[in-house]
């Protein structure tokens, strides 16, 4: 089984770390990723050997809060309530904090004692205390929960830090030990408490993209019972329900059109402007805007069934899912705090042997604690996943984890499958050459009464060639298919065969004219099947498959990317050739069987090749399961396939050039963004610690560290969010 829940009281890369092992440990959890910047936890197990309770458990046992299933609303109530508490929080710090910090900068006396001290000294020490140990409760409080279980996180450092600061400040008043840095703890409280707001808040533009899915559905349908139009909650909407949808309107859900005619702006589905025509029979799509005329639809998938729901289910489970990369970046995290803790012991002694003031020695020590941040590591990877993956879903480009996007960054060879991913993949019947006696209509009449059994989208042509003209069709007996070659069956006491060339060449049926009529028409991009009549051929049908207007140019823009281009298909090679042309890809294969398929992505792969195969995700799945990188076409009402990485909603070869840009500005802002935190931390530390005083007398202030600690988790999510102004 499969589960995600809401973990709170997540603080830093470390908590997630921890987190994740200790669910990896329960017998029966097959695997388990914590996501620090979604907070949430996705879980697969064996329910025979452990229940939910189990893992929400062993999340609580650590410290930290399970939170309750609620709905999206709720859900985004509560995340704006605690974005609200804390702002307010890191305000009330900030004006606390700002009087003891002028007040130790410019040491002003206000000439009036208390207890034998100056009252701006009180002032320092009591506002300074009640910033530390309340408002920054929540970091002392989450530093003892993992000292119970000899662990620690960011927040460890952080109470150590300040509450060294205010300890020394306080036996410093009392001992009259020299200066004090009451001012030091307080501030750092109050900067960090503002780091985290803003983090919070960034970290909710980055999963905007979800919100606003979420938010594109109707509210409300139009329901028709006995001729009268009624209006009901959209949750109140049941599978064969007949619904109104008017001009303006939001289809409410998934459904067939039953009468009228409309055009759809489907836009927030496919990521394409132009509006698309629907009338009696053709599908529609909840959430999309009917432009024109009003139409009945029948409702056939409602809820959680719905295209909209599962686009929403698949960005927020890619979100979920961390990219290789992360895993070295959570490693050093699991580690980080206790060896900051390490430094900053060795530094305060440091300073001490080499001044013989304490006070010289903690402050240092502060700063280091204070200047590290696993926060950056933590959310350099999955930040940058949530805002590549929003884009992508708004765009028709449904990313489905962050090792896809790693994938994309270095293609070699993109593979195409021809029929529907290059082509309309709606062939129709062009020529027919008919051989003896026989008629057009009587070549077509036979050919549709087999393929009327077939599902092939070239037997669906002739069928709709032979309905056009409204042949009969005749009974067939003992039909069968043979796969990648054709079908037959029996008409009367007649064997009737269709089939593609190689099949009428392996059953020496063509003859010296056929061929040449074959050749004439396969030069023009036409695939050619071949009808027999007891052994003998009847005629030939040329079918042709219109090229997608924008394939050309994707072709183009690929190679200009760097990945060359190859198209795979079952037509024979002179029309291989001529499509290619057309489309204006480099290479081909032709006269594959598609079982073939999946063959020829590893005989690349054998090269050390990185190959991505596209195609329509159902018979193609072999090929996309063997390929690095699998970008299955969807249709609009299958777009959680299982084989691809990526699915692209509108089956647009031009999609498939954004879903490579995508994933290469993805992985570049990753790149980006975990070597910034690595550099941060490289030079922070040793900074911090005072390296540079002995070249220069100026030692960091932890005042100067607590404001950047703050920032590099800011600065790290910021810059994914830049993504979205990034074009290559």
């Amino acid at each position: 089984m499969k589960t995600s829940f809401k973990i709170g009281g997540m603080h830093c890369a470390s908590c997630s770390v921890r987190n994740e092992r200790s669910l990896k440990k329960l017998p029966g959890v097959q695997s388990a990723t914590v996501n620090f910047a979604t907070h949430t936890a996705t879980v697969e197990y064996d329910d025979a050997q452990v229940n939910e309770a189990a893992l929400h458990q062993a999340v609580i046992k650590n410290g930290y809060k399970v939170l309750t299933e609620s709905s999206a609303k709720q859900d985004r109530e509560e995340q704006q309530k605690e974005l609200r508490r804390a702002r307010r929080k890191a305000i009330i710090a900030l004006v606390l904090a700002l009087p003891t910090l002028v007040l130790a900068m410019s040491g002003v006396k206000f000439a009036v004692g208390f207890l034998g001290f100056d009252l701006s000294i009180w002032v320092q020490a009591v506002i300074g205390t009640v910033v530390i140990l309340v408002l920054g409760w929540e970091f002392h409080i989450g530093m003892l929960r993992m000292a119970r279980m000899f662990s620690a996180n960011m927040d460890t450092l952080i109470s150590l830090g300040t509450m060294a600061a205010l300890l020394y400040s306080i036996a410093a008043m009392i001992f009259n030990l020299g200066d004090l840095y009451f001012e030091t703890g307080a501030v750092i409280t109050a900067l960090i408490l503002l780091g985290r707001f803003f983090e919070a808040r960034s970290r909710g533009q980055a999963s905007a993209a979800i919100e606003k899915l979420m938010q594109l559905g109707a509210k409300t349908a139009r329901l028709i019972v006995n001729g009268e139009e009624k209006e009901i909650p959209i949750e109140q909407v049941k599978v064969g329900d007949v619904l109104l949808v008017k001009p303006g309107e939001k289809i409410p859900v998934d459904g067939k059109v039953r009468s009228g005619a409309s055009s759809i702006d489907e836009s927030m589905l496919t990521g394409e402007s132009m509006p698309v025509s629907k009338e009696k029979g053709d599908l529609v799509y909840g959430a999309t805007i009917n432009l024109s005329g009003a139409f009945q639809m029948e409702a056939t998938k409602i809820g959680q069934d719905t295209v909209l729901a599962q686009i929403v289910k698949v960005v927020m489970e890619a979100q979920t899912m961390k990219a290789p990369m992360q895993r070295f970046a959570d490693r050093i995290s699991a580690i980080f705090v206790p060896i900051v803790i390490g430094l900053a012991i060795v530094t305060a002694l440091v300073w001490f042997l080499v001044t013989g003031d304490i006070g010289r020695s903690i402050i240092p020590a502060v700063a280091v604690m204070v200047i590290a941040c696993p926060c950056a590591l933590g959310l350099a990877t999955p930040t940058a996943i949530m805002v590549g993956t929003g884009m992508g879903a708004q765009r028709g480009i449904l990313i489905k984890n962050g090792e896809a996007l790693e994938k994309g960054k270095k293609i070699d060879y993109i593979i195409f499958d021809k029929t529907g991913t290059l082509t309309e993949g709606k062939p129709r019947v062009t020529d027919i050459v008919p051989f003896g006696s026989m008629s057009p209509a009587e070549v077509l009449g036979i050919a549709a009464s087999i393929e009327t059994l077939s599902e092939h989208p070239l037997a669906q042509a002739v069928v709709k060639a032979a309905d056009e003209q409204k042949l009969q069709k005749k009974s067939v007996q003992g039909f069968s298919s043979i796969a990648g070659k054709g079908v037959k069956g029996k008409i009367g006491t007649a064997q009737i065969l269709v089939g593609n060339m190689r099949y009428l060449e392996e059953m020496h049926i063509l003859s010296h004219s056929a061929q040449q009529q074959r050749e004439n028409l396969e030069q023009q991009a036409k695939t050619v099947i071949g009808v027999a009549k007891s052994g003998k051929l009847i005629g030939l049908i040329a079918i042709a498959d219109t090229m997608k207007p924008e394939t050309p140019q994707a072709m183009r823009l690929l190679e200009q990317l760097g990945a060359k281009t190859l198209m795979i298909t079952g037509d024979n090679k002179r029309t291989a050739e001529a499509i290619a042309k057309q489309a204006g890809i480099s290479e081909f294969i032709a006269e594959v069987l598609p079982q073939e398929k999946a063959q020829k992505v590893q005989e690349l792969q054998q090269r050390e090749k990185k190959v991505a195969f596209v195609g329509d995700g159902i018979n193609d799945a072999p090929a996309l399961a063997q390929a690095d990188l699998g970008i299955a076409m969807g249709t609009g009402t299958d777009i959680a396939i299982e084989a691809g990485d990526i699915v692209l909603v509108k089956g647009s070869p031009r999609r498939v050039v954004d879903a490579i840009l995508l994933s290469r500005i993805t992985f570049r802002t990753i790149k980006q963004n975990l070597f910034w935190a690595f550099v941060y931390n490289v030079l922070g530390i040793p900074v911090a610690a005072g390296v540079l005083y002995p070249l220069t007398g100026w030692m960091l202030s932890p005042i100067i560290a607590g404001g950047a600690m703050a920032l590099s988790s800011v600065s790290v999510v910021g810059n994914s969010l830049l993504m979205k102004k990034r074009r290559r």
